[in-house]
């Protein structure tokens, strides 16, 4: 004959309590993770965690109300990593469109004075991305007068060459009786034999002449627009030399008053890469005024990844300073309405998408300054990943 023993204990209130609450939540169907969480409250106190969807799931999903539950196990797959940012002041950044330039003391240009024919040089025709050093030959232009001209000069070589070999007789003869004839006469002979050589040579080689295009400077090919036989006008630039180590940035902003507050400056999604500011310029250009930043490598050894061209968004900082939260620039990511958000830890495996406004401070930094609470724990790593669940 079985029997039933019934024992009764006591608990203090605050565990009854916790029991009572479970209890009705269990009743309820309540899952008890939609119970509020630490660090799930807005920048004015409000409420971020809402009771989540009635069916429950125990993999990745996005809930009804936007929430994204994330296992701990994907979490830790995933590489999410949270924090909690501290209410600071930052610089205030501004970004300026700009654009990456030459520096005219490391860069050159090979151009034609005359109009000829291309002809390849010692290494042959150079193109895009050879290395060159300062004085290389990179190519000869054979220059070609006129027809008329021509003729006009093969007439007058044909000339002189009939004068100097008159003059050259003149002078043997004179020379032969040297002693009886005044030695004014022999100098003079010899004088005019000289002048008729001379001009001689440099017709002939005005006829055939030719122009050796050299290297301004020691670098790299940067444009190559010769081929062999082209024909190529006065002034055609034909290559452009620069040094890819030495490059400058040029920026633009309709604030004359900026260039007196610029403290530093980077490059927007360009890691690895400093800026120096040399100045502005003093005249608008175009409704805007320039400023030139010199870019350099952090770490040397290092080949700078810009080119001469390339369109780049420079992040100005300024002696100005602004109230916020101090965030890697990874933590922000984009909303369906592409709407700046951070996710929000409101739970264990839950995460919850605020809407944010920031501005970056530099390359890999940016300042949240509304949105964010004193108590939210933001994920500082793998806001992307969280943002692509469905």
């Amino acid at each position: 004959m079985s029997r039933l023993i019934v024992m009764s204990f006591s608990l203090p209130d605050a565990c009854r309590s916790k029991l009572a609450v479970g209890f009705a939540a269990l009743a309820l169907g309540w899952p008890m993770s939609s119970l509020a969480a630490p660090g799930a409250h807005g920048p004015n106190g409000e409420h971020l965690d809402a009771p989540r969807s009635s069916s429950p799931t125990s993999g990745l999903a996005r809930l009804s109300d936007g929430s994204v539950q994330v296992p701990m196990l994907a979490q830790r797959r995933l590489g999410i990593r949270t924090a909690i940012p501290l209410e600071s002041e930052a610089a205030v950044t501004l970004e300026l469109p700009g654009r990456v330039v030459v520096d005219p003391n490391a860069s050159g240009r090979a151009q034609a004075v005359h109009g000829g024919r291309v002809m390849p040089g010692p290494r042959g025709l150079p193109v895009a991305g050879q290395t060159v050093r300062k004085g290389e030959v990179l190519v000869h232009v054979q220059h070609h007068a006129e027809p008329y001209a021509q003729a006009a000069q093969q007439s007058q070589l044909a000339e002189l060459r009939s004068g100097r070999a008159l003059a050259a007789q003149r002078v043997q003869r004179l020379e032969a009786l040297e002693g009886t004839v005044p030695r004014k006469d022999i100098e003079a002979a010899r004088a005019e034999l000289q002048s008729l050589s001379t001009r001689e040579r440099v017709i002939g080689a005005s006829i055939s002449s030719r122009e050796s295009l050299v290297a301004p400077v020691s670098g790299v090919i940067a444009r190559a627009d010769a081929v062999a036989g082209q024909i190529v006008e006065a002034r055609e630039v034909l290559f452009e030399v620069i040094d890819p180590s030495r490059v400058l940035v040029e920026a633009t902003t309709p604030d004359p008053a900026l260039a007196a507050r610029v403290r530093a400056a980077s490059l927007q999604g360009t890691p690895g890469v400093k800026l120096t500011f040399l100045g502005a310029a003093r005249s608008l250009r175009d409704g805007v005024l320039p400023l030139t930043f010199r870019a350099e490598v952090s770490k040397a050894g290092m080949a700078l990844p810009l080119a001469v061209g390339q369109p780049v968004t420079v992040l100005a900082s300024s002696n100005d300073h602004v109230k916020g939260f101090v965030l890697s620039a990874a933590a922000v990511s984009r909303s369906a309405a592409n709407e700046p958000i951070v996710w929000i830890k409101a739970g264990a495996e839950r995460y919850i998408a605020q809407p944010v406004q920031f501005r970056p401070l530099d390359a890999a930094t940016v300042v949240v300054t509304h949105g964010l609470g004193a108590d939210n724990r933001v994920v500082v790593q793998g806001a992307s990943l969280i943002a692509q669940i469905r």
